[in-house]
């Protein structure tokens, strides 16, 4: 089918126009780009932009935004449980470790309080456990976790860090059962350390209390005064701490003065003792007399020096 004049000219008067418009907004371009090249008109502009589309990019970016940051808390979280797990076994781990050196602290402190008790005495000494109490209204006795295998013996003295807590009256190959200072047919003899005076304490049944009869009136003994043992008799050696006069009063016939005395020992508390004997020390005899006579020497014979003869 054939176009009319008036179709053809239309088109072609179109087509100009939208190349000239075309034209138009190149130039458009050039100036603006140049006059931002030249003079920067358009940064505020441009930043007005940004400022309006930011929240887009902020919303767009929301979601990937949000699986980092619950990845991130997550790992953090699996992180901190692992390390407080591990913190947690090293924590008490530690505190066996603590608990294991305390005990051997306060054993080793146990230890020197008991050696120190026979500091400046030449004795020999075995370290023996509590094994069992036995505090009868009649008889005070402890079982020892030593017998006859370990050196145990009959008579043997019993201490602990404070004082004298009794003796040993029977063994076995395995236990041996001792006596306390406390038992009512114990006594044990004592010295006041402060004025010398020498007599013999009893205990009671009591724990906490011995007894001292039939003291002199003229006797120096006094509230507070210390005893400690005298070594009359040979059993126990002389020197240890026994007890501590509490109370001092006549008796009723008001001839002796009879005193009570606090034992030392912790009697009832003492989870370790020692049991102590004298030493015996190798010492060569002394002579003693008057001083040996000197033996004279016997006198040596030389040859007597030869006279030469005068020549004639």
């Amino acid at each position: 089918m054939g176009l009319s004049s008036g179709s053809s000219t239309s088109l072609f008067a179109e087509g100009g126009a939208g190349t000239l418009r075309l034209l138009f907004y190149l130039g458009v371009a050039v100036v603006l780009m140049v006059a931002d090249h030249r003079g920067g008109y358009l940064d505020r502009i441009r930043h007005a932009a940004g400022l309006a589309v930011e929240p887009v990019y902020y919303v767009a970016s929301s979601p990937a935004r949000i699986a980092a940051w619950l990845r991130d808390t997550f790992t953090e979280r699996r992180q901190l449980a692992d390390e407080n797990a591990a913190l947690r076994s090293a924590l008490l781990v530690s505190e066996a470790r603590l608990t294991g050196l305390s005990t051997l602290q306060e054993e080793n402190q146990r230890l020197r309080d008991l050696l120190d008790g026979t500091r400046g005495y030449r004795l020999k000494v075995q370290l023996a456990s509590v094994m069992d109490v036995d505090l009868d209204p009649f008889r005070h006795r402890i079982l020892l976790d030593l017998g006859e295998g370990a050196g145990a013996r009959s008579g043997l003295a019993l201490i602990d860090a404070h004082g004298l807590v009794g003796q040993v009256i029977a063994t076995t190959p395995v236990n041996a059962t001792a006596v306390l200072v406390s038992d009512p047919g114990h006594a044990v003899p004592v010295q006041v350390l402060r004025s010398g005076l020498r007599t013999i304490a009893y205990g009671t049944g009591e724990t906490d209390r011995l007894e001292l009869p039939n003291i002199p009136l003229s006797a120096d003994v006094r509230i507070g005064d210390r005893l400690v043992t005298s070594g009359i008799g040979g059993r126990f050696p002389a020197g240890f701490p026994v007890a501590e006069v509490t109370d001092v009063r006549t008796d009723e016939t008001r001839v002796f003065v009879v005193a009570q005395a606090r034992p030392l020992a912790a009697l009832t508390r003492s989870g370790e003792v020692l049991l102590v004997w004298s030493e015996a020390i190798d010492t060569a005899p002394v002579r003693v007399g008057p001083p040996a006579q000197a033996v004279p020497a016997e006198p040596t014979s030389e040859p007597s020096p030869t006279v030469p003869e005068p020549e004639p």
